[in-house]
């Protein structure tokens, strides 16, 4: 009995002990819900206790960012993609109308992907909730899903995540939408550019020119989009200006077609004949995004360059005498070196500027001088290199008994890469193909030779 009576006792000191801690707890959470501020409520929570001893932080990536989508999201789901693995069981497949490839493989809700990088590992794992709205006019609640990204990482590596590690996801992600993104060919009318797909299929690996300069072109590429912090030390326009020159159906616009498939940039191709005024021409450049290829085809045919800048001496000079003229605003040349390297071609950055020519002795010095056009290319006729690489694209063929043949006469007889490509192309059979241009060659060979001795006689008639 005495037993007994000490247990209820000790029951009821307990109930009694704990009744006046739960008590208290209630006063203490009734005083800091009346005099603490709203922010400092949280850190006497449980789970904020839990977390600041823990080792691990994280960081909450958002699909939404107010009314706009996060920027910062896409760009992980663009990186975790990348590091899909087959032992993974849950994962989301979609497509989009401007990805190249099929489908892109993505992380599913519940699923955790560990990234490493620089020794450091990351946990990744994706969550979804359901945001609720209230409907309008009576109607009824709508729920959207809401994503978001939980990075998880040991406390040691928390400036790494944020000084290189997020941004190395936003550099890599813009990477691989570039290879996936489709190129954009722009044409102008009037102030404005209108785009439609570029599916050129030139690529330098077979691109017809000589080997050497075609590599040359290719460093020179691959060191100008490399050299941000050169051109921003030196304070010069991040652009660069190419001069493609020689005959008609040297491939001069398939050069532009494989700089672009190269670099991946969309080209904007101007007009020249249809741009008016120079102020046209300063806002059809504001309207270019950065990391494009500006092409000005046929320059030297364009526009009469040289007549318009007579024209305009004139207009001024009849505007200081009083007359009329004509308007100072219509595209001249001055206005289209402007248009190069003056202060204007400063508005964007990464930029090419090509411009091509039949005829590069037609053209006014000052469009050719470094700073306006750094590089001059010249396509020539075709030689042995590009040759022996037009017949491995179109026949598949590394040898055969005839390519000696023709390459002895290629360098003799000036025969354009386009002509090449004509002859290669007429039968499937490379025998019959390879014969068919050897004919070819010969023929152009006498027409030469017949008009050499043709002059020859005038020469001595005369």
């Amino acid at each position: 009995m005495d037993r007994n009576s000490k247990a209820i006792e000790s029951a009821k000191k307990a109930v009694t002990a704990a009744a006046s801690i739960a008590a208290s707890a209630m006063l203490v959470r009734c005083l800091a819900k009346e005099f603490l501020p709203y922010e400092l409520r949280g850190l006497f929570s449980l789970d904020a206790l839990l977390a600041r001893c823990s080792s691990r932080h994280t960081v909450v990536i958002e699909q939404m960012e107010g009314f706009s989508s996060n920027l910062a999201y896409d760009a992980v789901d663009t990186y975790l993609s990348t590091k899909i693995s087959t032992s993974m069981k849950r994962l989301r497949v979609s497509k989009r109308d401007n990805e190249k490839k099929n489908i892109t493989i993505s992380l599913e809700q519940g699923e955790e992907m560990v990234d490493a990088y620089q020794g450091a590992d990351f946990k990744w794992q994706l969550h979804s909730r359901d945001n609720q709205r209230g409907g309008g006019g009576g109607g009824g609640a709508s729920s959207t899903e809401i994503r978001s990204f939980e990075l998880s990482f040991h406390k040691a590596y928390k400036d790494m995540v944020f000084a290189t590690y997020l941004p190395h996801i936003l550099d890599r992600s813009e990477e691989i939408k570039a290879q996936d993104r489709m190129l954009k060919l722009y044409m102008n009318e009037g102030d404005y550019w209108n785009p439609i797909n570029l599916q050129h299929p030139a690529t330098f690996d077979t691109l017809a020119m000589d080997s050497e300069l075609k590599r040359t072109v290719m460093d020179d590429l691959s060191r100008f989009v490399k050299r941000k912090d050169y051109y921003k030390k030196t304070g010069k326009a991040w652009k660069r200006g190419y001069l493609l020159h020689g005959p008609p159906g040297t491939g001069k616009s398939s050069l532009v077609a494989a700089m672009a498939n190269y670099l991946k940039f969309d080209i904007y191709d101007l007009e020249l004949t249809s741009v008016t005024w120079n102020s046209s021409l300063k806002r059809l450049l504001v309207g270019m995004s950065n990391k494009a290829i500006l092409v000005v085809e046929d320059i030297d045919c364009s526009l009469d360059l040289q007549k318009r800048e007579a024209e305009e001496d004139d207009s001024a000079a009849a505007a200081a005498g009083g007359g009329p003229g004509k308007s100072d605003e219509q595209v001249t040349l001055s206005g289209l070196l402007n248009f190069v390297d003056g202060l204007w071609s400063s508005c964007g950055e990464e930029r090419i500027i090509v411009f091509t020519t039949n005829y590069k002795d037609r053209l006014d010095p000052a469009l050719l001088r470094p700073g306006r056009m750094d590089m001059h290319v010249h396509m020539g006729y075709c030689g042995a290199s590009a040759f022996r690489m037009l017949v491995s694209n179109y026949h598949d063929v590394e040898e055969h008994q005839l390519l000696e043949e023709v390459e002895g006469l290629i360098e003799e007889v000036e025969v354009t890469p386009a002509e090449v490509a004509e002859g290669l192309m007429r039968s499937d059979d490379v025998d019959v193909a390879l014969k068919g241009l050897l004919e070819l060659i010969q023929e152009k060979q006498k027409k030469k030779v017949q008009e050499n001795a043709t002059n020859i006689t005038r020469a001595i008639v005369l």
